[in-house]
């Protein structure tokens, strides 16, 4: 579980084991007798424990500490003192001991032949042990480290036990390691534990992508499921893929092949259980749900209870509250592939028999159990998968649907349910799974309606892991292909294909766009037609933009998940960015039920972006994080890159300028960016604003700078993307000493966007001519880019713009006007937390003669505090604010307990009141 990035002050390697690395350097510095010298880690196989034993050797080692191990061994555990032989053996034969206690140990590790007939008593070993511990110690501080405890002969450890309890005073210490449900009793209770858990999923999903070929999609998705956390099993579940052998299991994921590794550790005391016990863990394993009642309908000739009782006593299992329960998920899969296929479809047979009146897991069962094409099953499991499409469970709707079309024999059939499944497949938000199952419905039909309906998949496929080119070759051939023949598919294609077009942001592109799409015409699909239309030139013919966008808002159906996603888009790029917001948080409300994880995560991060445009930067965050687990799992890579800028960014503004600048660096590693200037050029934003806010304005001015060309006419790298830029371009240009260069890009783009442009591009072509300007139209430009209420819906922007006239004013000696514009702009900055602009605000208004108190007391609430506060205030439930900001209600109440005595109330219904005050004076 090592890994290169930073997780802990004194190991870069190690994930997620902060509070147990903490507590390990507690240990060894308590080798001066200043605290408990003996520490147990416990857990599960495969936890880490090792990793953390051999992280404590290298630190030992570096604080100057000699250092002795063992290890248990299960081959060992018959053999006397082999254990505590392992130990010392570095220190014998202890010539400098007095003469019985060297033979004692002589007598007790077999070194010499008894020469009297004295017996030895444990006594007399321990305290030789001990004596050789202490004279060893006195010359070179000792760490004594136990790996496997659990596997120890009992001699050994009653010896360990016995010194562990007398080492106060002695410069020596102890980390013992043991499995948690075999720690050793003499270790059990005596001692501080350390329980070394399972690591939570965002850990997980790093450790996976530290693996030399990381897991992508579904099976990325069931390996987090079935290793539920483990280090161990997250790696060699990760090489069993990386060898290409899944299957497909009836929740959609991947059928994991376990490594002989994790069988070993999962399932050894598999083959020594009684048959009966060995047939009831496989029907346990193949139902998957672990109903009690479900095993004593499909084994009525075995008593399954008492038959599980041998499993429970080696700790396989557990029986309680009517349910069977492994003890981990690998251990399901373990006893699963340890059967031989002829017992595994014998146990699916007994279960579909047992599962009558439970038709979709009969159909499962009955179709584990198929060997050869079967009509009845196929149609059953097609049956399945329209229930589950009904109930929003897209990843088993496509997992069954793919699985029935490989039962029927007629081609045409299983193409069709292909077809579905891939549809199925896009909804839940799986593209590798889509690209997997489209690709092989042109080899069952010549149907071209079907042929075309599968590219259109693999384009949305390709497109969402950043295979622009790809994806465009051949969406915008099929749509071509049907724009006379079948209007609506090619419109439909058009509008997937638009995405691509925006972020690959090739001028070639947009014009094939708006050439296939002159061949199509908009009654066909309004929303469609307005995103297609939008993404080709968002910023000329604006009315016209906003006409088709109020067509298509008034054909939106809440029914239609690309319907209302179309719509969210064209909103959020034609600076619509209020309703952007509703419309995209509808659509999450609708597809949150479906559990879909990259489709979620498209839209998510749609929405993180016009909450961020918004000043909603909580919000945002939050959108943004959950966009980026989401589209890892999913294989997402334009979500998981583009949510890790927008993180970035955040960063920046927020002055943490050195974390900004790691997470851009993560975020494209890897990543052609040429091939998807939006990325590119949002990606230079968020590096330029974390040298910007560093004071590095030479730097943070050439990142902006090339957001747009090098042309002797600059323009826009990504001709939307960028122009939003220029204000802060202008603003690094003024502190770089490069306002020639940057006024001729601002010309130049000013010039080309001609005048029918949304009200905040506006402004902040007004902003940055404001800044640029050596004549008194700057005056003019700041009183243009504030005039207009619209540009309230982008607080930033406009605090930013307010700050820089505030700035500009008081220089002129103009400190009365300057006070009111410093003071909103301040305000703005305190809601978002942006410190490095509250800091220059607050200068500034020092400056122009305001009170020193101006700016918020560190006691007050933060960003996400204040945000949390004010929802409460209106009368939302914890879980309804949590909905809203994408937190969980445990954290919602986490954070509530904290607000209450920071505004001196006891109760949510004082918090309108305490709201409501001014902030002193």
């Amino acid at each position: 579980m090592r890994r290169t990035t930073e997780m802990h002050p004194a190991d870069p390697g190690i994930l997620g084991r902060a509070a147990e690395l903490s507590r390990i350097e507690g240990l060894l510095g308590a080798v001066d007798g200043t605290g408990p010298q003996v520490l147990v880690l416990t857990g599960e196989a495969g936890a880490g424990k090792s990793t953390l034993v051999g992280w404590t050797a290298e630190q030992g080692l570096a604080r100057g500490l000699r250092t002795l191990r063992v290890r248990g061994s299960e081959a060992e555990a018959g053999l006397g003192l082999s254990g505590i032989h392992q130990l010392l053996h570095p220190l014998l034969p202890g010539d400098a001991l007095p003469v019985n206690q060297r033979k004692a140990l002589d007598r007790a590790f077999g070194m010499a032949a008894a020469q009297d007939d004295m017996t030895l008593d444990q006594l007399s070993l321990c305290m030789s042990v001990l004596t050789l511990i202490s004279d060893a110690a006195s010359r070179q501080p000792l760490l004594l480290l136990v790996d496997d405890a659990q596997w120890l002969d009992l001699g050994s450890v009653d010896v360990l036990g016995f010194l562990a309890r007398r080492l106060e005073g002695k410069p020596t210490v102890m980390l013992l390691a043991a499995r948690e449900e075999a720690v050793p009793a003499r270790f059990d209770r005596d001692f501080p534990h350390v329980a070394v858990g399972p690591l939570d999923r965002a850990e997980a999903g790093v450790l996976l992508d530290a693996q030399p070929n990381p897991p992508r999609g579904r099976a990325r998705t069931q390996i987090l499921q079935q290793a539920a956390g483990n280090p161990l099993a997250l790696i060699e579940l990760s090489r069993a893929i990386a060898r290409g052998r899944t299957g497909t299991s009836q929740d959609g994921g991947a059928a994991l092949p376990l490594t002989t590794r994790l069988e070993n550790l999962f399932a050894a005391d598999l083959p020594g259980l009684p048959a009966p016990t060995r047939e009831v863990l496989l029907l346990v394993a193949a139902a998957g749900t672990g109903q009690l009642a479900d095993l004593l309908r499909a084994a009525p000739s075995l008593d399954a209870v008492q038959a599980l009782a041998p499993a429970e006593g080696v700790g396989l299992v557990r029986v309680e509250d009517g349910q069977v329960l492994f003890r981990h998920p690998l251990v399901r899969s373990a006893v699963y592939q340890a059967a031989s296929f002829s017992d595994r479809r014998q146990a699916h047979l007994a279960l579909a028999s047992a599962l009558t009146g439970e038709p979709d897991r009969r159909a499962w069962h009955l179709a584990a159990a198929a060997t050869r094409q079967d009509a009845e099953v196929a149609d059953a499991l097609a049956e399945s998968a329209d229930r589950a499409h009904a109930r929003g469970g897209y990843a088993a709707a496509a997992a069954a649907l793919e699985r029935a079309a490989e039962l029927p024999p007629a081609s045409e059939l299983r193409a069709r349910r292909l077809l579905s499944a891939a549809r199925a497949a896009m909804f839940a938000g799986h593209p590798q799974w889509v690209g997997e199952i489209s690709g092989r419905v042109g080899d069952l039909t010549e149907d071209p309606r079907l042929r075309a309906e599968a590219s259109l998949l693999a384009g949305w496929a390709l497109g969402v892991t950043l295979r622009h080119e790809e994806a465009l070759a051949l969406l915008l051939g099929v749509a071509e292909a049907t724009a006379a023949s079948a209007p609506d598919l090619a419109l439909s294609t058009l509008a997937t294909a638009a995405t691509s077009v925006y972020n690959s942001g090739a001028p070639f592109y947009r014009a094939q766009l708006r050439r296939i799409n002159a061949l199509i015409g908009e009654a066909h699909d309004p929303a469609a037609f307005a995103w297609s239309q939008a993404v080709i030139d968002p910023h000329h013919q604006r009315t016209r933009l906003v006409g088709l966008l109020e067509k298509g808002l008034a054909a939106m159906s809440q029914e239609s998940l690309g319907n209302m996603t179309a719509l969210g888009g064209t909103t959020w790029i034609l600076d619509e960015t209020g309703q952007a917001i509703r419309i995209l948080e509808q659509t999450m409300d609708v597809i949150r039920r479906a559990g879909g994880a990259g489709a979620n995560a498209t839209v998510t991060q749609a929405l993180a972006l016009a909450l961020f445009e918004s000043g909603s930067w909580t919000a945002a965050q939050s959108a943004a994080e959950e966009a980026f687990w989401m589209a890892t799992e999913a294989g997402a890579d334009n979500v998981t890159v583009g949510s890790r800028i927008l993180q970035a960014t955040l960063r920046a503004l927020q002055g943490d300028h050195a974390a900004a600048r790691t997470r851009a660096l993560e975020a494209v590693r890897g990543v052609d960016l040429r091939k998807s200037l939006s990325l590119q050029v949002r990606h230079r934003h968020a590096v330029g604003m974390a040298a910007f806010v560093a004071g590095e304005h030479a730097d943070a001015y050439e990142q902006l700078r090339a957001t747009f060309t090098r042309d002797f006419r600059p323009a826009p790298v990504h001709y939307h993307a960028s122009v939003y830029y220029l204000g802060d371009l202008a603003a690094a240009a003024v502190r770089a000493g490069r306002p020639d260069d940057a006024r001729t890009v601002v010309d130049a783009v000013g010039h080309s966007l001609g005048p029918d442009r949304s009200p905040r591009l506006a402004a902040v072509l007004h902003r940055a001519a404001a800044l640029l300007s050596d004549t008194q139209d700057a005056e003019d430009h700041f009183h243009a880019a504030l005039a207009v209420s619209a540009v309230d819906c982008w607080p930033f922007e406009k605090a930013l713009t307010q700050l820089d006239f505030g700035e500009w004013l008081r220089r002129r000696r103009r400190s009365t006007e300057a006070r009111p514009h410093l003071s909103a702009a301040l305000e703005c900055f305190q809601r978002l937390d942006a410190r490095p602009w509250i800091d220059r605000t607050a200068a500034e208004l020092r400056a122009a003669g305001a009170p020193a108190a101006a700016a918020r007391p560190a006691s007050e609430l933060t960003a996400q505090e204040q945000q949390i506060a004010e929802l409460a205030a209106q009368g939302l439930t914890n879980r309804d604010i949590a909905a809203r900001l994408y937190l969980s209600p445990r954290t919602v109440g986490y954070h509530l307990h904290k607000i209450f005595p920071k505004l001196g109330i006891r109760a949510r219904a004082q918090l309108r009141d305490a709201l409501s005050h001014d902030p002193p004076q």
